[in-house]
C-alpha cells in the first residue's frame, strides 16, 4: 500500500482533522451570533469558542483509547498530550492574550504624543477554561461517533 492510500485510509486522522474543521466552523457561527458579523477568518484563527485545539487533541485520545484500548500507552501518551495542550491553551496562549490588550491599550496612549506604527497585538490568542472544556466534549464526541 502507498503512502498517500495509507493516509487516505487512517480514520483516527480524519477523526482528528473533522474534530478540528467542526469546531473552526462553529467559531465562525458563534461570532455570527454573538458579533452579528462574518467573519471568515475566525476559521482559521486562534481562540474563541470551542477550542479546536482541545477538540483535535481530545478526539485524538478519545480515537487512540477506542482503537487501541483504553489501558495501552499510545492512549496515556496521547491523553497526556491533550492534557498539556489544553493546559497551555487555557493557560499561557490565555495569558498572552490578556498581556496584548494591555500593550495594545499602552501603545494607544503612547501613540497619542509620537508618530509610530499604528500595528496592534493579536489578543484572541488563548481560551478560557470553558472554551477549552467546550472543545475537549466535541473531539469526545466526535471521535465516539466516527469510531
Amino acid at each position: 500500500m502507498n503512502f498517500i492510500q495509507s493516509i487516505g485510509e487512517n480514520r483516527l486522522l480524519w477523526v482528528t482533522l473533522i474534530a478540528w474543521f467542526i469546531a473552526q466552523g462553529l467559531k465562525v457561527l458563534f461570532t455570527l451570533i454573538v458579533d452579528k458579523r462574518f467573519n471568515v477568518l475566525r476559521f482559521v484563527g486562534s481562540g474563541g469558542m470551542p477550542s479546536s485545539h482541545s477538540s483535535f487533541v481530545m478526539s485524538l485520545a478519545t480515537g487512540t483509547g477506542r482503537i487501541h484500548g483504553w489501558d495501552s500507552a499510545i492512549f496515556t501518551i496521547s491523553l497526556v498530550f491533550a492534557f498539556v495542550v489544553m493546559y497551555d491553551a487555557a493557560g499561557v496562549r490565555y495569558a498572552v492574550g490578556k498581556q496584548a490588550i494591555i500593550l495594545n491599550e499602552i501603545m494607544k496612549d503612547y501613540q497619542k504624543d509620537k508618530k509610530m506604527s499604528e500595528e496592534q497585538l493579536k489578543e484572541l490568542v488563548g481560551h478560557t477554561p470553558v472554551e477549552v472544556f467546550a472543545g475537549a466534549v466535541l473531539g469526545i464526541l466526535v471521535a465516539i461517533w466516527m469510531l
